[in-house]
């Protein structure tokens, strides 16, 4: 078997999946001190396929980034919920994206 080393971290489920397609491939668990810098590839890798969706497959791509997101949350020890209080905090403090406004220049 010929190996293509890929180094990208995939979710739980695809070792399984891979096997039942017949799909050979070696696979390994990140290491602590790899996980971090394996999410911000991964959170990358998902924004850019966000980026570049259609209309149609672009809220799957969101789920996608959501879901890095939640895991870089839990990698950093915070909750769902403690992430969502954080983002309340700032919406208080400085508003969230509601009203469209574009800052055009400054003087």
């Amino acid at each position: 078997m010929t190996v293509s080393m890929v180094g990208k971290l995939v979710r739980d489920k695809i070792p399984k999946i891979m096997i039942a397609k017949g799909i050979e491939a070696v696979f390994y668990i990140a290491a602590p001190e790899e996980r971090r810098k394996r999410l911000r590839r991964k959170l990358m890798e998902e924004v850019r396929e966000y980026l570049f969706a259609d209309e149609e497959s672009g809220p799957e791509e969101l789920a996608d980034v959501l879901e890095v997101i939640l895991a870089l949350a839990k990698d950093h020890g915070i909750s769902t919920d403690q992430l969502e209080e954080i983002r309340k905090k700032k919406e208080l403090e400085r508003g969230a994206f509601d009203d469209w406004i574009i800052l055009a220049g400054t003087r």
